[in-house]
């Protein structure tokens, strides 16, 4: 009779402890959603600084600082011999890494061989438009300052200014933290192209538009306007070819009919298109794009911590993070899929290094028949070839 008395008890007790933990857990979780349901206003300057979102958003700051984990430089001209021939001439064949992470943008920027040595705000070889993805702040200086203004001049006019990297208020409103772009040539590019503007996109493709803002084919447009005082400017402005569609037929037939050239080759005199980054672009264009796919689907996946679903803000390739970014959508095993990925991905590096090799070769040779008397005419059908092959090899 005492001993199950003493059975009752304890397991009163242990029940009792329980419901405790239990009530405690839940009082948590309601405190944690009230915090997490509160709409951040964030005044001012402060907006533009990431560590300000913090307090709000612990989970999304957290993972965007481990963007920081992919911090080793790997030089690309080291590894590519062919690229120094490629790009002879222009900035690239000084200095080209493999891109790091959102942590890093202003200081790759920064500590570039292309962005020179300025000794004041009125030298160095880039303009000011060398800033446009690099930060938070270039939101707060286009607002202050006016679009234009902000294109014109060189790169190390805004030295002082620049100081936060891509963040918080790269993609979202400091008042709603509904996702917003706060420079005004996305959607000029959109409506040149016959898309929807941002505000008229649904929130799914606005998802994928926020990365456009940084992650497209650019040029640097020239402008010239005359500010307030009636002093007569160039401004060299971020500008999308995107009339004619985003596909590269497209892009290049633009730049075709404006007459643009990013450089001309020094050994060849090819006049050279430099792609940029057209990952937008590529990503509308291919499957996942044309499946409805967004890109913060695979690179920042929806994370599960307790009672709270959040973006992963640690971008990164979605291979890291397969159970969470793919598997939500194929149905072969993460190791079939990535043996699948991973085969493409060799066969796409081999016809990289094939085409980097022709091209070289066909700058060289193109240089020994200048030097045995080929003159410009005879060579112009060359380097059109030239031009148009390394445009989508790049």
């Amino acid at each position: 009779m005492k001993s199950k008395f003493v059975f009752l008890l304890v397991g009163s007790l242990v029940a009792i402890g329980a419901m405790v933990l239990l009530s405690g857990s839940i009082s948590e979780r309601k405190e944690e959603k009230a915090i997490l349901g509160e709409t951040p206003s964030i005044q001012g300057t402060d907006q533009y600084r990431s560590d300000e979102w913090q307090k709000y958003y612990p989970r999304q700051y957290s993972s965007w600082s481990k963007t920081k984990e992919s911090g080793t430089i790997l030089d690309l001209l080291n590894e590519y011999p062919q690229l120094p021939i490629l790009w002879a001439g222009y900035g690239f064949a000084k200095d080209y890494n493999a891109p790091r992470g959102h942590f890093y943008a202003v200081q790759s920027n920064t500590n570039s061989l292309r962005t020179g040595a300025p000794v004041d705000d009125k030298t160095g070889p880039m303009p000011t438009a060398c800033w446009t993805c690099k930060s938070t702040d270039v939101g707060r200086l286009i607002e202050e300052e006016g679009e234009l203004e902000f294109f014109t001049g060189k790169w190390a006019k805004y030295g002082t200014e620049i100081k936060n990297s891509i963040g918080c208020a790269t993609c979202h409103d400091n008042e709603t933290t509904e996702l917003r772009i706060n420079v005004p040539y996305v959607d000029r590019a959109l409506k040149a192209a016959g898309l929807p503007t941002f505000e008229e996109s649904t929130h799914q493709q606005k998802r994928s538009l926020v990365c456009a803002t940084c992650h497209s084919e650019y040029y640097f447009k020239k402008t010239k306007w005359t500010d307030k005082a009636g002093n007569e400017k160039v401004a060299k402005v971020v500008t999308f070819p995107w009339d004619h569609g985003l596909n590269a037929e497209g892009m290049e037939q633009y730049y075709d009919e404006v007459g643009h050239t990013d450089f001309k080759n020094k050994i060849s005199k090819a006049p050279i298109l430099k792609t940029q980054h057209p990952g937008y672009e590529m990503y509308l264009t291919g499957i996942h794009g044309q499946k409805g796919v967004a890109c913060a689907d695979c690179h920042m996946p929806y994370t599960q911590e307790g009672s709270v679903k959040y973006s992963d803000h640690q971008l990164q390739n979605p291979l890291n993070t397969m159970d969470k970014s793919c598997m939500n959508c194929h149905r072969e095993s993460e190791d079939k899929l990535r043996s699948i990925v991973h085969e493409k991905y060799l066969r796409k590096t081999q016809l990289h290094i094939i085409a980097m090799d022709n091209l070289a070769k066909a700058h060289l040779e193109t240089a020994k028949a200048m030097e045995v008397g080929a003159t410009d005419e005879e060579l112009k059908a060359v380097r059109q070839d030239i031009r148009t092959g390394q445009w989508k090899w790049d």
